[in-house]
């Protein structure tokens, strides 16, 4: 008979054997090592001397080395093939592998065939490719763009490219002496004193911003003074469009600027055909929206600021709306006309049942046409004369905007036709002007004022985030931007 042995019994077998002490040892130890407070290496570590591997520079992971330098200063980057071509369309191109065997004779490492023949067949390492762009500045009314390099390869993880040389300055005026040059800790490598401002100062701010931004860090921008958030936005922008990166980049910029909430309306207020210019680039639907509102309710006030200046779809959307509401304010002015008086048996006012509020009606007419109807062009020269010695052209006046008339019709009231003008109106008549008449014909005047702000509701719609309770505009803000009418893709 086989026996086999007890199971239960081995296994209290081995428990006994085991020394309690080991347990109770290695529990303390680990509860030691849970609560043992970090130690400070500076001073008594070498892992104190170790190289970073963190934005900007990726000692360790990084693959691509960025270098802008302009002879006074310089500021490097050892950033990641991936990351760079997932942001960029320019870099996509330049760190592909068509890009990147182009020209390529050999690929040994470091570009010696004889070090394949000293490593032992089997033994070769994984080969590190680097690549390498540098900032041509150009000359001075080029646009500085970054330039690839031939940048040797690396084997064991190490860096073989030797430490670039700054490049000769610049022909540019010498940076002034005064002022306050700002600079992050561990960006950049600075050959200048920290108190000196240099003339490229936005160009190494623009980079910073554009790489913080591919390594999801916020970009510094001003979030105080919105006229410098603009400007410092608007050159982020126009970078990104030279590398490809707006669909990046954009999202950012909307972020930042929508945080000055009620100013920003403001502001678009003040400039909209400049802040629909950003508001594409950054595929912003509330900026561009709501300068396309601005935009079209002025039009053709901005038209010299926009054409040559932007996307034709762009245009070609403003001439939309501005036809439809030409169209709308067409209808409306029809309706308006035909607005008329009744008797008290229901028959329209005429000169032979009503003369007193037929002219009422005609008064109402009268203003109507001469408000919505543009100036008929003088036949003699304007009296205004340029000053002695300049010979220049009068500026040409202002483009005509029916939209403060309809803004007055809107409104009612005493905003036009009021009581001094009545009373001058009915004093052309005197058989007819009296007290009560005055009083007769100033309700009825009311009433016509009444079912024309009815009639022009359509116009009277807002469609802006901008407050209008502390100031109306000069022209309508009725344009609606539907979701289909961005004109970029999705």
């Amino acid at each position: 008979m086989v026996s086999y042995p007890d199971s239960q019994g081995a296994e209290r077998a081995l428990a006994i054997r085991r020394p309690p002490s080991v347990t109770s040892h290695s529990s303390r130890a680990s509860t030691v090592r849970r609560h043992r407070p970090h130690r400070s290496h500076f001073g008594g570590s070498s892992s104190s001397h170790q190289p970073s591997n963190e934005f900007p520079v990726f000692t360790h992971t990084g693959d691509v080395e960025i270098i802008i330098a302009n002879g006074r200063k310089e500021q490097r980057y050892l950033l990641h093939k991936l990351i760079l071509a997932q942001c960029s369309g320019f870099f996509e191109a330049g760190l592909s592998d068509e890009w990147a065997n182009a020209g390529e004779g050999s690929s040994a490492p470091n570009g010696n065939p004889a070090a394949l023949a000293r490593i032992p067949q089997g033994a070769l390492p994984n080969e590190k490719k680097r690549w390498k762009y540098e900032l041509d500045w150009g000359k001075d009314d080029d646009v500085p763009m970054l330039i690839q390099k031939k940048a040797q390869s690396t084997i064991f993880g190490g860096d073989s490219t030797p430490p670039s040389q700054p490049p000769p300055l610049r022909n540019k005026p010498p940076p002034p002496q005064a002022g306050f040059f700002r600079s992050m800790a561990n960006f950049s490598s600075l050959h200048v004193p920290a108190t000196q401002n240099d003339p490229d100062d936005d160009t190494f701010r623009d980079y910073d911003n554009l790489f913080r931004v591919f390594y999801n860090y916020p970009p510094a921008l001003d979030p105080i003074n919105i006229a410098n958030a603009y400007v410092e936005c608007k050159l982020l922008l126009q970078l990104a469009d030279m590398y490809d990166a707006l669909q990046v980049i954009g999202p950012r910029v909307d972020h930042h600027l929508l945080r000055f909430q009620g100013r920003l309306w403001k502001q678009i207020a003040k400039y909209p055909p400049s802040y629909l210019k950003l508001g594409y680039m950054a595929r912003s639907k509330a900026i561009f929206s709501e300068a396309m509102v601005h935009v079209v309710g002025q039009w053709p006030q901005g038209v010299n600021q926009l054409r040559g200046q932007i996307a034709d779809p762009v245009l070609e959307l403003i001439e939309d709306k501005v036809d439809e509401m030409d169209e709308l304010k067409a209808k409306i002015e029809v309706k308006l006309f035909r607005l008329t008086l009744t008797t008290s048996r229901g028959e329209r006012v005429t000169p032979s049942n009503n003369w007193l509020e037929w002219m009422a009606v005609s008064l109402f007419r009268q203003w109507l046409g001469e408000n919505t109807t543009p100036p008929p062009a003088p036949i003699l020269k304007s009296p205004r004369q340029p000053p002695s010695g300049d010979n220049g052209p009068l500026p040409p006046p202002p483009p005509f905007n029916t939209g403060r008339v309809f803004r007055l019709l809107g409104q009612g009231g005493a905003s036009y036709l009021g009581h001094d003008e009545c009373k001058r109106f009915l004093k052309l008549s005197p058989d007819h002007y009296n007290r009560d008449n005055l009083k007769r014909f100033e309700r009825r005047i009311e009433e016509i004022k009444n079912k024309a702000r009815d009639t022009v509701k359509p116009l009277m719609r807002n469609f802006l985030e901008l407050d209008l309770r502390e100031g109306g505009l000069p022209y309508l803000t009725c344009t609606r931007i539907e979701p289909h009418d961005f004109p970029w893709d999705e």
